[in-house]
């Protein structure tokens, strides 16, 4: 039988000798740090280590995607209040659920954990640091609770058809999952097949990571994430040089210097976390006419004086969480439009994400997660 309540919280830090029982539908998932994991599925229990996992779960389970989460952690509330809004009015009961902190900042309470008894623990991969130095999967492991890890956010390009692998085995949903996987590629596809054939030039584009989020300029992305989605769509990301990992910073005069062609701001409504800022509030149902101002106000700052992108109106925004999540594929269709407006006339970014919400998500689609200075 399982540990709980009390006794599995001593037994963090004793010999254990009781563990779970070989269940047949007992699994082996290899996540994606390569490690083999055994996990009791399909999952019936599960905490997520962030808040925001909710993206790809509900894409695994539409009619019910809170049903077997006992905790999750308490981010969605403050990083994208409009879908948290709308996933609550829809399912009241998640008010209810239980909430941790995170295991960088190191408030993830393991006790609280272990006491919901869950099958399976989700950390994004950005964790692995922190989990590893607290000892976290050891003493996990000690009571029976397995930790498995995804990724949509440091590598999102190439982890993302892993992780919602990982996702299918999880919840015995692997043919919906790789639905969802060819959903995806044949949605990047009507970029690359088009760029393939007409081989444009290639704009210069600054990609600005949660731009008026603070007044420190400029947080941007290298090699991957936002970054790796510009040149997929047929961009050269300016700071791919410059930032040698997925994050980091350039300052104005780089900016300056690099002269961008285009501008792509990331955005969302951070009220929670910065009332009142110069974010750009992007995202689910948002109001564009707002947007578009806070928008243009970004556009008056030191860092981007005489640059091209602002001269020719080529500065958009763009919802930030597009970072974290696996509908990558339709911010790639609408930086693709941007960036080559003549060659993707025909292409509606709009329609497809409309689509995945009618086949995939819970929610209802509402538009709001792109803006432009181009719009009138």
């Amino acid at each position: 039988m399982r540990i709980t309540g009390k006794a599995a919280v001593l037994a963090m830090g004793l010999v254990v000798t009781a563990v779970w029982p070989a269940f047949a539908d007992m699994i082996t998932v290899k996540d994606v740090t390569g490690r083999d994991v055994e996990v009791n599925a399909p999952v019936k229990h599960m905490i997520l280590g962030e808040g925001r996992q909710i993206y790809f779960l509900a894409a695994l389970d539409r009619e019910a995607p809170f049903q077997h989460v006992v905790g999750w952690r308490d981010d969605l509330p403050k990083a994208d209040p409009e879908s948290y809004d709308a996933y609550l009015a829809k399912y009241p009961e998640i008010a209810k659920l239980p909430t941790f902190g995170g295991m960088k900042d190191g408030t993830f309470d393991i006790e609280q954990a272990v006491a919901l008894k869950p099958d399976v623990i989700l950390m994004n991969i950005d964790a692995k640091t922190a989990t590893e130095e607290a000892g976290y999967i050891e003493k996990l492991g000690k009571v029976g609770i397995p930790l498995v890890y995804v990724d949509f956010r440091e590598k999102p390009m190439e982890n993302t058809e892993p992780s919602m692998r990982i996702m299918g085995k999880l919840m015995g949903k692997e043919a919906l999952a790789e639905d969802f996987i060819k959903f995806r590629a044949d949605s990047i596809r009507q970029v690359t097949d088009v760029l393939q054939k007409a081989n444009p030039p290639k704009p210069v584009v600054f990609v600005e990571r949660a731009g008026g989020y603070s007044e420190d300029c400029c947080m941007s992305f290298g090699n991957e994430n936002f970054g790796k989605m510009v040149e997929i769509a047929g961009g050269t990301n300016m700071a791919k040089d410059i930032i040698p990992g997925t994050f980091g910073t350039v300052n104005p005069e780089q900016i300056i210097a690099s002269n961008p062609d285009q501008i792509i701001v990331t955005g969302g409504n951070w009220d929670k976390y910065v009332p009142g800022g110069n974010w750009v509030g992007v995202g689910y149902g948002a109001d564009l006419t707002e947007a578009h101002r806070k928008l243009e106000a970004l556009t008056k700052r030191p860092a981007f004086t005489g640059v091209k992108a602002v001269a020719d109106n080529n500065v958009h925004a763009i919802w930030h969480q597009f970072y974290n999540n696996p509908y990558q594929f339709v911010a790639i269709q609408e930086i693709a439009k941007w960036l080559h407006p003549d060659l993707f006339a025909d292409l509606d970014p709009e329609a497809t994400f409309k689509e995945l919400h009618a086949r995939f998500l819970p929610l209802d689609y509402k538009p709001g997660y792109f803006v432009s200075l181009k719009d009138e």
